[in-house]
């Protein structure tokens, strides 16, 4: 059986934990040789070593254009090119209108938009016709949730620059789509704002509106970013993938 991304060079910002550590498994999995980034380097050490082989860690912070920069400069040295760009890198924090702050909203666009921007724009070099590129989003980006209007925001605007750089893309011959996860629960959560029963009262309470009856897992995820990054999804381009055991469809 052919693997899907054999001796393909793919990049995922944030695989230090969650979706993004399990998408880089499956990636290195599929037959890809894969760099992650991570702002903190023990939890880059830690992922590399638990991936095993064919991955290099580069730490790094989305947020930082130099950051970025040397990033696309070690993936140059080390391979030359770049196949594959999974912009997963991004988070959020519980904030109800009444409570969003200069800092919240800051924090929130300077990874989740400014920072996947410049991820996207300093890749295209590297990128030969046929590459492809998936965008993390969430299904937050076109249902609301009480108290993450910013995070929510940030998401659609996710959504809308792929629709926009489809289009800019068109010439260079590479395909871009948005993966938008449901309720998975990863270390993020702990990052919300929320602490024991709150958080488990939150996922409890999303859970109950996916037909499925369930939350979701960060392999499922990654599966489905496998898909969008292959020739399987050949002619798919410029979609929102949602991930969500259909709670978008309801």
């Amino acid at each position: 059986m052919t693997s899907k991304l054999t001796d393909k060079i793919a990049l995922v910002t944030g695989g230090t934990s969650g979706i993004g550590l399990a998408t880089a498994k499956r990636f290195v999995a599929e037959g890809a040789h894969v760099f992650i980034t991570g702002r903190r380097q023990e939890q880059l050490d830690a992922a590399v070593k638990e991936i095993g082989h064919h991955v290099i860690g580069v730490r790094s912070d989305v947020s930082d254009l130099n950051d970025l920069d040397r990033l696309y400069a070690r993936i140059q040295e080390e391979k030359g090119r770049l196949d594959v760009l999974f912009a997963n890198a991004g988070g959020g924090q519980v904030a109800p209108l009444g409570e969003i702050t200069e800092a919240h909203f800051d924090s929130i666009f300077a990874t989740n938009v400014r920072g996947l921007v410049f991820t996207v724009q300093k890749a295209l070099p590297l990128m030969p016709k046929g590459g492809t590129i998936v965008l993390n989003a969430s299904t937050t980006s076109i249902k609301g949730t009480p108290g993450f209007s910013i995070y929510s925001a940030s998401k659609a605007a996710v959504r809308n620059l792929a629709r926009s750089w489809m289009l800019d893309l068109k010439p260079a011959g590479i395909r871009i789509n948005v993966l938008s996860p449901g309720v998975v629960p990863t270390p993020a959560y702990d990052l919300l704002g929320l602490k024991g029963e709150q958080l488990d009262g939150f996922i409890q309470m999303q859970a109950q509106t996916i037909p499925l009856g369930r939350v979701g897992t960060t392999d499922e995820i990654a599966k489905a970013a496998v898909f969008l990054a292959s020739d399987d999804s050949s002619f798919v381009n410029g979609v929102e993938l949602f991930a969500d055991g259909g709670m978008t469809q309801v």
